[in-house]
């Protein structure tokens, strides 16, 4: 490849950041037009590209059959019937619905990743928000963070925790015994900032409850089938994978999804055109689209060569260099999706413990089952918290991120740039601050 194209791509993936970050285009059509740049410099191929998207098969699949499944159900009223259920529930008291939607959000992320249980929870907060009285961005952007946190508490939580505790050879259990802490020190962050960050919803104080509207909940029978639809696809999403014949999340999602389509279509609440049409394609082609950029810069060597400058700052200090990864992560996180930044930074570390000669040049080949030092584990653990936590620095920096921002599209309200970053930047810094006080207690001072 000539130098010109390589200087391209690093310039192209630079102003697609910076027209994200100033909002001068819609962030869709941003993304989109770098993509389609490289292709035009003949970086990548029109063919190339695809293939970077078809590796992301299964997170597009995954969000565009949540997607269809929850906008299946909107004819029920059940997200509007939820909705007021929870402002009953929390007595009208500003403080108790936040705390509220931190317990629920955590409990659901646990079992799911965090785009999806943002995907199932979302459509919720809107209605709720007129009920109160309040803006629902607040309320959804503390739904995004509080679900990229708590996925910390297991090893499905979150994509970067299953592909970096993957590379580790780690099992559900061991993560739980040894990791899942730091979810519950992440959450716990944000519960100590909630009067700080959502002052106006905190202080905020409903007389008349009895007032407040009550939706019925439409077509009970549709709402009946559809449930055991949602309860075959949230357990498969837990158990598919260890099935005798595996299921991956994905094909569950478009299964369910294909599911809801038939009932909707034979019980004449709404039309297979109506629920198509409104599924968020601006999010999907978004992810489409930092897919082939972020394939450009690993074509082109950009990544890799990033990865070596890495390997040189790094050195002999275990617990300084964790604390070095766990910030770089962080950061670097916030601002390109932490999904191939992982696949890069596992590179990166592999590299480096072949060099420094912890391990051998075996685990550099595909497929070779990973034995890793325990003196080097907190170098990966520090990666997934550092990959996890800095996705609630700003909006593009987490794919649940990016969902719950086509969310308030849909329902005519705008999730900025500048305002998630309001939110999202203090969030970020307190829980890396947190987290790396977790990992030098756990893995260095008190290990065990």
């Amino acid at each position: 490849m000539a130098t010109w194209q390589v200087t391209m791509t690093g310039i192209t993936f630079l102003l697609v950041l910076v027209l994200i970050m100033t909002e001068w285009v819609h962030l869709t059509v941003a993304a989109l037009l770098g993509a389609m740049v490289l292709v035009f410099i003949h970086v990548l191929s029109l063919g190339e590209a695809v293939g970077y998207i078809g590796q992301s098969y299964s997170t597009l699949a995954l969000f565009f059959g949540v997607m269809v499944l929850v906008r299946a159900f909107e004819p029920t009223k059940i997200f509007e019937y939820w909705a007021t259920q929870m402002v009953l529930f929390a007595r009208g008291q500003g403080k108790r619905l936040l705390l509220g939607v931190v317990g629920l959000t955590t409990v659901v992320t646990a079992f799911l990743p965090n785009a999806t249980t943002v995907m199932l929870l979302a459509p919720l907060f809107p209605t709720l928000a007129e009920e109160i009285g309040v803006d629902c961005v607040p309320l959804l952007i503390l739904l995004v963070i509080t679900a990229n946190s708590g996925s910390l508490l297991t090893l499905v939580g979150d994509p970067v925790t299953f592909i970096i505790g993957d590379a580790m050879g780690m099992g559900f259990l061991e993560y739980f015994w040894r990791l899942s802490l730091a979810g519950v020190v992440a959450v716990g962050t944000i519960l100590v900032m909630l009067p700080w960050l959502f002052p106006k919803t905190w202080r905020k104080q409903l007389t008349n409850l009895e007032q407040l509207p009550h939706p019925q909940v439409n077509h009970p029978l549709m709402l009946t089938a559809g449930s055991v639809i949602v309860l075959f696809v949230l357990v498969f999403f837990v158990v598919g994978e260890y099935l005798p014949v595996p299921m991956t999340p994905a094909g569950v999602a478009l299964m369910g999804a294909t599911l809801a389509l038939l009932l909707a279509h034979n019980s004449k609440i709404d039309t297979v055109h109506n629920i198509l049409r409104d599924v968020d394609w601006s999010t999907l082609i978004f992810f489409m689209s930092f897919f082939v950029l972020i394939g450009g810069l690993e074509k082109a060597g950009i990544i890799q060569q990033l990865s070596q400058v890495m390997a040189q700052v790094l050195g002999n200090n275990m617990a300084l260099n964790a604390l070095l990864i766990l910030l770089l992560t962080g950061v670097l996180s916030s601002l390109v999706p932490n999904i191939p930044l992982a696949v890069a930074m596992i590179a990166l570390l592999n590299s480096y413990l072949v060099q420094e000669g912890w391990v051998s040049a075996a685990i550099l080949e595909p497929g070779v089952q990973r034995e890793l030092p325990a003196a080097v584990q907190p170098l990966f653990f520090a990666m997934m918290i550092g990959g996890t936590l800095g996705g609630n620095g700003t909006l593009i920096g987490a794919s649940a991120n990016i969902v719950a921002a086509g969310v308030a599209e849909q329902h005519g309200r705008r999730i900025s740039f500048g305002g998630f970053l309001l939110y999202g930047l203090p969030v970020m810094i307190a829980q890396l601050g947190t987290g790396a006080i977790f990992l030098l207690v756990r893995f260095f001072l008190l290990p065990g």
